[in-house]
């Protein structure tokens, strides 16, 4: 899995001469976007709006300064449990890669062990390295099966994600009630369809929905 370097911080004054000049030319940007779209940057609503917009992409896009093994660090653990583990209802938020737009909703992500378990709230933080860059929601559902199963070697991962797209909703078709559904598949969930059929019906159980 790649880990991209970048010089753009969150931080308000880095002390990296370079990181000062990259955050100081794209927070340049951000004000001559908004001298194009008609705005002026120098009012006192906006006078900081690029700093703060600057300071905003970062954190939403630090995904791409992080990768999974760093995150779980020692937190795999030798285990003889061979049954399903799920977790489901993780809070997701990523942004379009097509309009820079949000995307949000849950991620449901299932293993079956192979010898080795990981801490429950790794989970969530592999959502977050994937989600934390600027996606397409089949792209980030894949990344995070794949991640899952490359680190442990279980008999099987599966990750599902729904998610509403702003892209869709306050513009373009404008439809505010529709929402995505994507699914990765591997080892034996994708193969023996009693063990994918278990794991839907357990997704399905959280809110009465059906698959």
């Amino acid at each position: 899995m790649p880990q991209f370097d970048r010089l753009v911080t969150e931080e308000k004054q880095p002390a990296n001469p370079e990181s000062q000049a990259a955050n100081a030319e794209l927070e340049s940007l951000i004000g001559q976007m908004l001298t194009s779209l008609g705005e002026d940057p120098t009012r006192d609503g906006l006078k900081d709006t690029p700093q703060r917009v600057r300071r905003s992409l970062s954190f939403l896009t630090d995904g791409y300064t992080k990768n999974v093994q760093d995150v779980l660090g020692e937190a795999i653990f030798e285990e003889s449990y061979d049954e399903m583990v799920l977790v489901r209802d993780i809070e997701m938020y990523s942004m379009c890669e097509h309009h820079m737009l949000p995307f949000y909703g849950k991620c449901h992500i299932a293993y079956i062990p192979n010898g080795k378990i990981v801490g429950l709230s790794k989970l969530p933080r592999i959502v977050d390295v994937f989600s934390r860059r600027l996606q397409v929601q089949e792209r980030l559902t894949t990344q995070i099966a794949q991640a899952l199963d490359e680190l442990l070697h279980p008999h099987g991962v599966a990750v599902v994600t729904e998610a509403y797209h702003l892209c869709m909703m306050m513009r373009g078709v404008q439809k505010q009630n529709s929402s995505t559904v994507a699914s990765c598949l591997l080892g034996d969930f994708r193969d023996d369809s009693r063990t994918r059929q278990e794991f839907l019906n357990l997704v399905a159980a959280a809110d009465h929905r059906h698959f």
